[in-house]
């Protein structure tokens, strides 16, 4: 685990992961999301997994990398990019269940907050196999206790 004072901006970290049609379901049930256009993909083989399901499982695999987890830290909001006009996220390529998404998550800035805390920005990359980008989320704000008791 790296403590919030041996964090960097440039610092880069590295995940894996996929998601069922099972933790599909279970993200749908759990969030109440209703889109006409997921319902209609019922009977496809794979199924398109939602942006919002596909920034859900990203963060949390960041909180579960072996270099983060250990830390008191929650997500506190997105400051979007300029570039963007404001917008955080961008989904570029759909992902379907079953796929691999390869993460890249970047500190992006950190800041101190006071004695007790600080912050850190994260932007996510995710991507296929193949390369091909899914989905870039910029500035996603981590509130983080600089000294954590063991």
């Amino acid at each position: 685990m790296k403590k919030f004072s041996e964090i960097k901006v440039g610092d880069e970290f590295f995940s894996t992961c996929s998601i069922s049609e099972k933790e599909l379901e279970e993200y749908f049930k759990f969030s109440r999301v209703k889109n006409a256009f997921l319902e209609d993909m019922k009977s496809a083989k794979q199924k398109i997994v939602s942006g919002r399901a596909i920034l859900s499982r990203m963060e949390g695999e960041f909180t579960r990398l072996s270099q983060i987890y250990g830390n008191h830290i929650i997500f506190v909001g997105t400051d979007g990019d300029s570039e963007w006009e404001n917008r955080s996220s961008r989904f570029l390529k759909p992902l379907y269940t079953d796929e691999v998404l390869k993460i890249k998550f970047t500190v992006s800035a950190k800041e101190e907050n006071d004695e007790e805390f600080g912050k850190i920005a994260v932007n996510y990359e995710g991507t296929k196999q193949d390369g091909e980008i899914v989905v870039i989320s910029k500035k996603n704000w981590y509130r983080m206790k600089k000294i954590v008791s063991k």
